[in-house]
């Protein structure tokens, strides 16, 4: 059974720091693509980063480069979103995504919510 499952979220101070972390199970965690996406009210999902299966390459969404780093354990099979200056902007519920290989299993987390706020 699939489970992707997200941790950490919570309510922070403008400039805080927050670190997610989203452990998955029922699958090869070490061949699958992972991302982070987020939805704040009102709007449309969007794509804040993803790494790649052995955690070479990493790529970000323009909003978050530099304050926001995405890193993987695969032992642990677990993706990090480590999340530095954060902004009202930042609030959202954010999701984490796990893809296959060749189109093969794409799976998501429920969601945990991050709101930036004073």
């Amino acid at each position: 059974q699939v489970q992707v499952v997200e941790s950490g979220g919570g309510l922070v101070q403008p400039g805080g720091s927050l670190r997610l972390s989203c452990v998955v199970s029922g699958f090869t965690f070490s061949l699958y693509f992972m991302s982070w996406y987020r939805q704040a009210p009102g709007k449309e999902r969007e794509l804040v980063g993803g790494i790649t299966n052995g955690g070479g390459k990493t790529n970000y969404a323009d909003s978050v480069k530099g304050r926001f780093t995405i890193s993987r354990d695969n032992a642990k099979n677990t993706v990090y979103l480590q999340m530095n200056i954060l902004k009202p902007e930042d609030t959202a519920v954010y999701y984490c995504n796990a893809k296959g290989p060749l189109g093969y299993g794409n799976y998501w987390g429920q969601g945990t919510q991050v709101t930036v706020s004073s």
